[in-house]
C-alpha cells in the first residue's frame, strides 16, 4: 500500500490556531502532509517565506507526519513533484467557499490526479484570519488566543514594530 502525501497550502502569515487546527486534522487523515507556504504576489507579506517556514516548524515538531516547505510557482506543478493525491484547504465561511471551490476547479483541470478537500474550521476559529491578527497585534490587542504559543513572542514584537494598520 502506498502511502498517500496531502499538500495543505497558504500563506501562513502568520500561522494561527485556526491553520493549527487543519493542519492536525488533515495529519490525522493522511499518511504525510506537506505544509507549503506559499509565495503569493498579490499579498504584502508581514513575515518573510523562510520565517513562516520556521514558525509553521516549530508549531508542528511534535506531529511525525507533517513537514514544511516552500513554493513559488503553480500549485499543482509541486502536488505533481511531490506525487500528492490531496490539497487539503481549510473553510472558514461561505465567502470562502466561492474562491477555493474555483481554485479547486482550475487545479483538478490542470492536475487530475490530485483532489481538493475542503476542511471547515472550528466553531471557535471560524471569525480568526492572519488579517485580523495582524490588526489585533499591531494596536497592542492581545493575540495570544489566536497564536501558538510557541511562536506567539515573535510574531507579538514583529506586530507592535509594524503597526501596519
Amino acid at each position: 500500500m502506498s502511502m498517500v502525501t496531502a499538500i495543505c497550502p497558504g500563506s501562513f502569515d502568520p500561522i494561527t490556531v485556526g491553520h493549527v487546527d487543519i493542519i492536525k486534522r488533515a495529519a490525522d487523515m493522511f499518511d504525510r502532509v506537506i505544509v507549503l507556504v506559499a509565495h503569493n504576489r498579490s499579498k504584502t507579506s508581514t513575515f518573510t517565506v523562510d520565517e513562516r517556514v520556521e514558525f509553521i516548524k516549530r508549531v508542528t515538531k511534535d506531529i511525525p507526519n507533517v513537514e514544511v516547505d516552500s513554493f513559488d510557482g503553480l500549485l499543482v506543478d509541486y502536488v505533481r513533484d511531490k506525487g500528492a493525491k490531496a490539497i487539503v484547504k481549510g473553510l472558514r465561511a461561505v465567502s470562502d467557499f466561492e474562491y477555493e471551490f474555483q481554485m479547486a476547479l482550475v487545479n483538478k483541470k490542470l492536475y487530475p490526479q490530485a483532489d481538493t478537500v475542503f476542511l471547515t474550521t472550528s466553531a471557535e476559529n471560524m471569525y480568526l484570519s492572519s488579517s485580523v491578527v495582524k490588526q489585533v497585534g499591531s494596536m497592542g490587542g492581545d493575540i495570544s488566543p489566536f497564536i501558538p504559543d510557541q511562536v506567539l513572542n515573535d510574531i507579538k514584537i514583529r506586530l507592535m514594530e509594524r503597526k501596519e494598520y
